[in-house]
């Protein structure tokens, strides 16, 4: 049982206070069992689509699940038989009829929808074999797919509907008659009398309802329980007909595809959102539960329910944009090569989306990415801030990509592990595999754009910056004099390293400082192999500073990305420098602190962008 202290347990039990007094209506005794009904049971559940269960009252009682049944039993004969061929058997125009009307299409035979009772007897004969034991068996299993537990039928009330269902008989023989049904219609017409008498309490339905909201997946289980390409169908004829004659002012007033029964049970669902059951036998004159109509009227204008409210979208699906001359990747690079990215770096676009996707949010994006100007060297589009995705936004960025490739742009899709569809959609889009690996090459977004600038880099500086054995390619020996340069280079040791080499360990003493004169060094927080990179050095910048200055011990792994050659600068030479050379020991203590400065205003600078995008 949640927490009381939540409020929306809080208003379920108010609701149920209040309408506990509400004694409109009477129960069904055209059933001879359902007659022996108490009338004073009165439940209330609310089932997240992600499965957390809210009730109150006599939410466990059993009760039978009647004409509920009829839209889980269509959404059965869609999997089994597809859209076309149902359409030729039942329709889905609203009748306007009692649920017990005669309601068949002039010519055609066939009933107007699968929520009155001709239909879902149409409905339930199109569901496997003629004899009723298997067709029931695959009836039974669909429902315990949606509640998550093994579903059985109240044997009393079949026998009592079995009897007295002649009625029922007389429409059977009638869609017979029309050759809506196949060979015997008695066989379908059980069917239906059991498939009503199953067993169900509000948490049940509202556990069914949640398994649509969540599009055909039980939120507890993970079990599939309808194909996601049906639930809209089943939803369609539940707005327009499941409360019988009275859809429309049900779906004016409450807005939430639903289903009742007259025994006094009401499932409604909101698409992505919750499933709710209420239980209350007391019928209104169209057959639906009197309490239920006047709780679900009240739950959706509190909570703003109804389907047809404006979507909550966030203000923008854009999080934030910018060009690679704007925002650099975590290596560290010389300052020729900055100033290379800051003058080019433009031909690289990074957009990071939020939000959930659909076409509307999708749209944005797009249009931004399509309406960039200037040559698209790379774009990097960064889902990690995407909560979710549908098929139509999935193919559009599929597309988007397609058409952006064949421009000769690289095109990259960061951060999407909690997406599988977006991949799924784009491997359908793509048909070669090679483009669908590249497109989702890079885990981050930080890499990714590390490779669009190493990729623009190579085409304007295909030499590299400087030779690597030029100590004044280093930041530390800016503004040395001749004489001070070569006292500095008589204090350089030179040390290589091969692949996955560890130049500094974590908690090691720093003792030295390490000049990159050959390769690429990357910085991990815990080990190189299962750790996060967040940096790399590459040819011209230096690394262990921070340590070496205030004594320390080393906060990180760095390890050689490739065979690495460094120059290092031991600490002990630099601190004999106060005493040998003072004004050189300044300078070089003034460089360093100069390249401290450079990578945190580098910090504050992608700050910047991230704010003034969000503002």
């Amino acid at each position: 049982m949640p927490d009381r202290r939540s409020p929306i347990q809080d208003f379920l039990e108010f609701l149920h206070a209040k309408y506990a007094e509400f004694r409109e209506g009477e129960v069904a005794t055209y059933i001879p069992e359902l007659a022996a009904t108490n009338p004073e049971c009165f439940g209330i559940c609310v089932a997240t689509a992600d499965g957390f269960v809210y009730e109150v009252g006599d939410s466990r009682q059993r009760f039978t699940i009647q004409s509920i049944s009829k839209p889980f039993v269509y959404g059965l004969a869609l999997d089994e038989r597809g859209p076309e061929h149902m359409l030729t058997k039942v329709g889905v125009e609203p009748s306007g009829d009692a649920f017990n009307a005669i309601s068949l299409h002039k010519t055609s035979g066939c009933p107007l929808n699968p929520m009155i009772n001709a239909g879902a007897i149409a409905t339930t004969g199109q569901i496997g074999a003629s004899q009723p034991e298997p067709c029931f068996k695959r009836i039974l299993e669909m429902f315990s797919r949606y509640t998550g537990h093994a579903m059985h039928v109240d044997e009393a009330v079949y026998e009592s509907e079995s009897l007295t269902g002649h009625r029922n008989r007389a429409i059977g023989h009638l869609l017979r008659n029309f050759d809506v049904l196949e060979g015997d219609p008695t066989a379908a017409v059980d069917t239906y009398f059991r498939q009503c008498a199953i067993s169900v309490n509000c948490v049940d339905l509202a556990l069914m309802g949640a398994t649509l909201a969540n599009q055909g997946v039980n939120p507890l289980t993970g079990t599939r329980a309808i194909k996601d390409t049906h639930v809209r169908s089943v939803l369609s004829v539940m707005a327009s007909c499941g409360m019988y004659d009275f859809s429309g002012s049900w779906i004016y007033n409450v807005g939430m595809p639903a289903k009742s029964g007259v025994a006094g049970g009401v499932v409604a669902v909101l698409t992505g959102q919750l499933g709710i059951g209420v239980y209350s036998p007391r019928l209104d004159a169209q057959g639906n539960s009197a309490r239920a109509i006047q709780v679900c009227r009240e739950l959706s204008q509190a909570w703003q329910l109804h389907q047809f409210n404006p979507p909550f979208c966030a203000h923008t699906s854009r999080r934030m944009r910018c060009t690679g001359a704007e925002r650099h990747s975590s290596r560290v690079r010389h300052p020729m090569e900055r100033a290379c990215l800051g003058e080019h770096g433009g031909q690289i676009h990074l957009v990071e989306i939020q939000g959930n996707l659909a076409f509307a949010t999708a749209e944005p994006i797009i249009r931004d990415v399509v309406g960039c100007t200037g040559r698209r060297r790379g774009v990097i589009l960064d889902f990690h801030h995407v909560t979710g995705i549908n098929h139509v936004a999935a193919q559009l960025f599929a597309e988007l990509a397609d058409t952006l490739s064949h421009q000769g742009t690289a095109v990259f899709f960061t951060s999407t592990q909690q997406l599988p569809l977006l991949r799924q959609e784009v491997a359908s889009h793509l048909a070669d595999a090679s483009a669908v690996e590249g497109l989702f090459r890079f885990r981050s977004t930080d890499a990714a754009l590390e490779w669009c600038e190493d990729d623009l880099l190579r085409e304007l500086m295909p030499t590299g910056p400087l030779k690597v054995d030029d100590l004044r390619v280093f930041e530390i020996a800016a503004g040395l004099a001749d004489e001070e340069l070569g006292v500095f280079s008589g204090l350089i040791v030179r040390r290589s390293y091969g692949p996955g080499d560890y130049v500094i360990r974590r908690g090691d003493e720093a003792t030295s400082l390490f000049l990159v004169t050959m390769g690429v060094v990357g910085v991990w927080l815990g080990d190189h192999e299962n750790g996060n990179r967040v940096a790399s050095f590459s040819v011209g910048t230096m690394v262990g500073e921070m340590a070496f200055l205030d004594g320390a011990r080393r906060s990180a792994n760095v390890v050689a990305e490739g065979a690495v050659e460094c120059a290092l600068f031991e600490l002990q030479d630099f601190n004999r420098l106060l005493e040998t050379h003072p004004q050189l020991h300044t300078k070089i203590l003034r460089n360093i602190g100069v390249s401290l400065a450079t990578k945190l205003r580098k910090v504050n600078e992608d700050m910047r962008i991230l704010i003034a995008e969000r503002e």
